[in-house]
Protein backbone atom coordinates (compact mmCIF):
# COMPACT_ATOMS: atom_id res chain seq x y z
CA UNK A 1 0.00 0.00 0.00
CA UNK A 2 1.40 3.38 -1.00
CA UNK A 3 1.11 6.24 1.40
CA UNK A 4 0.75 9.86 0.16
CA UNK A 5 3.42 12.24 1.36
CA UNK A 6 2.13 14.42 4.20
CA UNK A 7 3.67 17.55 2.62
CA UNK A 8 0.93 17.69 -0.05
CA UNK A 9 -2.02 17.54 2.35
CA UNK A 10 -2.14 21.34 2.98
CA UNK A 11 -2.05 22.07 -0.76
CA UNK A 12 -5.00 19.78 -1.36
CA UNK A 13 -6.96 21.51 1.42
CA UNK A 14 -6.04 24.95 0.03
CA UNK A 15 -7.12 23.95 -3.49
CA UNK A 16 -10.46 22.68 -2.19
CA UNK A 17 -11.04 25.93 -0.29
CA UNK A 18 -10.25 28.05 -3.39
CA UNK A 19 -12.53 25.99 -5.58
CA UNK A 20 -15.40 26.63 -3.19
CA UNK A 21 -15.18 30.38 -3.99
CA UNK A 22 -14.75 30.12 -7.76
CA UNK A 23 -17.75 30.02 -10.11
CA UNK A 24 -18.62 26.51 -11.13
CA UNK A 25 -17.91 26.10 -14.80
CA UNK A 26 -18.17 22.35 -15.05
CA UNK A 27 -21.93 22.57 -14.56
CA UNK A 28 -23.22 25.50 -16.64
CA UNK A 29 -25.93 27.51 -14.96
CA UNK A 30 -29.05 27.88 -17.06
CA UNK A 31 -30.33 31.37 -17.55
CA UNK A 32 -33.50 31.89 -19.52
CA UNK A 33 -33.01 34.08 -22.59
CA UNK A 34 -35.15 37.19 -22.53
CA UNK A 35 -35.48 39.02 -25.85
CA UNK A 36 -34.55 42.69 -25.71
CA UNK A 37 -35.73 45.46 -27.97
CA UNK A 38 -32.80 46.86 -30.01
CA UNK A 39 -31.25 50.18 -29.02
CA UNK A 40 -33.16 53.37 -29.86
CA UNK A 41 -30.30 54.51 -32.11
CA UNK A 42 -31.10 51.67 -34.53
CA UNK A 43 -34.70 52.86 -34.81
CA UNK A 44 -33.58 56.47 -35.27
CA UNK A 45 -31.28 55.36 -38.09
CA UNK A 46 -34.19 53.51 -39.70
CA UNK A 47 -36.40 56.59 -39.45
CA UNK A 48 -33.70 58.79 -40.99
CA UNK A 49 -32.97 56.29 -43.77
CA UNK A 50 -36.64 56.08 -44.75
CA UNK A 51 -37.40 59.81 -44.65
CA UNK A 52 -36.60 60.45 -48.32
CA UNK A 53 -38.60 57.52 -49.69
CA UNK A 54 -41.46 58.08 -47.25
CA UNK A 55 -42.43 57.33 -43.68
CA UNK A 56 -45.84 56.80 -45.24
CA UNK A 57 -46.93 55.98 -48.79
CA UNK A 58 -49.95 56.98 -50.86
CA UNK A 59 -51.81 54.55 -53.11
CA UNK A 60 -54.90 54.90 -55.28
CA UNK A 61 -56.68 51.56 -55.14
CA UNK A 62 -60.22 50.43 -55.97
CA UNK A 63 -61.73 53.92 -55.91
CA UNK A 64 -60.11 54.91 -52.62
CA UNK A 65 -56.93 56.56 -51.44
CA UNK A 66 -54.88 54.47 -49.04
CA UNK A 67 -52.13 55.95 -46.89
CA UNK A 68 -49.81 53.21 -45.65
CA UNK A 69 -48.01 53.51 -42.30
CA UNK A 70 -46.13 50.21 -42.71
CA UNK A 71 -42.66 51.80 -42.68
CA UNK A 72 -43.38 53.40 -39.30
CA UNK A 73 -44.98 50.24 -37.92
CA UNK A 74 -41.70 48.36 -38.38
CA UNK A 75 -40.43 50.70 -35.64
CA UNK A 76 -43.44 50.19 -33.36
CA UNK A 77 -41.41 48.73 -30.48
CA UNK A 78 -39.77 52.12 -29.85
CA UNK A 79 -42.73 54.38 -30.73
CA UNK A 80 -45.25 55.74 -28.26
CA UNK A 81 -47.23 57.77 -30.82
CA UNK A 82 -47.61 58.49 -34.51
CA UNK A 83 -49.06 61.99 -34.95
CA UNK A 84 -50.46 63.09 -38.28
CA UNK A 85 -52.79 65.50 -40.00
CA UNK A 86 -54.32 65.51 -43.45
CA UNK A 87 -53.93 68.72 -45.53
CA UNK A 88 -52.55 70.70 -42.57
CA UNK A 89 -49.65 70.75 -40.14
CA UNK A 90 -51.73 70.64 -36.93
CA UNK A 91 -50.89 67.00 -36.08
CA UNK A 92 -54.40 66.68 -34.68
CA UNK A 93 -54.76 62.93 -35.19
CA UNK A 94 -53.12 59.79 -33.81
CA UNK A 95 -52.46 56.64 -35.79
CA UNK A 96 -52.57 53.46 -33.67
CA UNK A 97 -49.17 51.97 -32.83
CA UNK A 98 -49.07 48.18 -32.93
CA UNK A 99 -48.30 46.21 -29.78
CA UNK A 100 -44.63 45.28 -29.47
CA UNK A 101 -43.45 41.68 -29.47
CA UNK A 102 -39.82 41.80 -28.23
CA UNK A 103 -39.12 38.48 -29.95
CA UNK A 104 -40.01 40.06 -33.32
CA UNK A 105 -39.31 43.77 -32.82
CA UNK A 106 -39.24 44.75 -36.51
CA UNK A 107 -42.08 42.58 -37.80
CA UNK A 108 -45.27 44.15 -39.03
CA UNK A 109 -48.13 43.38 -36.70
CA UNK A 110 -50.68 40.72 -37.47
CA UNK A 111 -53.69 42.94 -38.09
CA UNK A 112 -56.64 41.45 -40.00
CA UNK A 113 -58.48 44.79 -39.68
CA UNK A 114 -55.52 46.74 -41.17
CA UNK A 115 -56.17 49.60 -38.73
CA UNK A 116 -52.46 49.71 -37.83
CA UNK A 117 -51.35 49.52 -41.47
CA UNK A 118 -53.25 52.14 -43.47
CA UNK A 119 -55.90 54.85 -43.62
CA UNK A 120 -58.72 54.78 -46.15
CA UNK A 121 -59.80 58.09 -47.68
CA UNK A 122 -61.78 59.27 -50.68
CA UNK A 123 -59.74 59.41 -53.90
CA UNK A 124 -57.62 62.57 -53.98
CA UNK A 125 -58.73 63.67 -50.48
CA UNK A 126 -55.20 63.93 -49.10
CA UNK A 127 -53.13 66.59 -50.82
CA UNK A 128 -50.58 66.33 -48.00
CA UNK A 129 -50.01 64.47 -44.76
CA UNK A 130 -47.86 65.82 -41.94
CA UNK A 131 -46.18 63.14 -39.80
CA UNK A 132 -44.32 63.20 -36.50
CA UNK A 133 -43.30 60.20 -34.43
CA UNK A 134 -42.87 60.26 -30.67
CA UNK A 135 -40.32 57.82 -29.29
CA UNK A 136 -40.81 55.72 -26.18
CA UNK A 137 -38.64 58.22 -24.24
CA UNK A 138 -41.05 61.10 -25.09
CA UNK A 139 -38.85 62.83 -27.68
CA UNK A 140 -40.50 63.80 -30.94
CA UNK A 141 -39.06 63.66 -34.42
CA UNK A 142 -39.06 66.48 -36.88
CA UNK A 143 -42.34 66.94 -38.74
CA UNK A 144 -42.25 65.78 -42.34
CA UNK A 145 -45.00 66.79 -44.74
CA UNK A 146 -45.48 64.36 -47.62
CA UNK A 147 -47.51 64.65 -50.80
CA UNK A 148 -48.52 61.96 -53.27
CA UNK A 149 -46.11 61.26 -56.12
CA UNK A 150 -47.05 62.79 -59.46
CA UNK A 151 -48.35 60.34 -62.07
CA UNK A 152 -47.27 57.39 -60.01
CA UNK A 153 -48.64 53.93 -60.68
CA UNK A 154 -46.96 52.57 -57.55
CA UNK A 155 -47.25 53.22 -53.83
CA UNK A 156 -45.06 56.21 -52.97
CA UNK A 157 -44.71 59.63 -51.35
CA UNK A 158 -42.60 62.75 -51.88
CA UNK A 159 -41.38 65.19 -49.25
CA UNK A 160 -43.08 68.55 -49.50
CA UNK A 161 -41.51 70.20 -46.41
CA UNK A 162 -39.64 69.38 -43.22
CA UNK A 163 -40.47 71.33 -40.07
CA UNK A 164 -38.64 71.54 -36.79
CA UNK A 165 -41.11 71.43 -33.90
CA UNK A 166 -40.81 74.35 -31.50
CA UNK A 167 -42.21 72.36 -28.61
CA UNK A 168 -43.61 68.89 -28.14
CA UNK A 169 -47.37 68.70 -27.98
CA UNK A 170 -48.69 66.28 -25.42
CA UNK A 171 -52.24 66.15 -26.65
CA UNK A 172 -53.70 66.50 -30.13
CA UNK A 173 -55.22 69.81 -31.05
CA UNK A 174 -58.96 69.42 -31.56
CA UNK A 175 -59.95 68.90 -35.17
CA UNK A 176 -62.99 71.11 -34.74
CA UNK A 177 -63.56 73.85 -32.18
CA UNK A 178 -65.35 72.68 -29.04
CA UNK A 179 -67.93 74.74 -27.22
Amino acid sequence: MTKKPEAFAPIGALAAALLAFLPVSATAQEEEYKPQIPEASIYQAMLDANKQTGWIAFRQFMDQELIYFTTLQTMHCRLSEIRYSINSETLDKRFPVAKCDPQLPFNLPDDPTNETLYLKLKPGEAKTIAIQVVWDDGNGSEIVVYKPCQNAEATCAQIKTILKPTKMKTEPAPATPTR
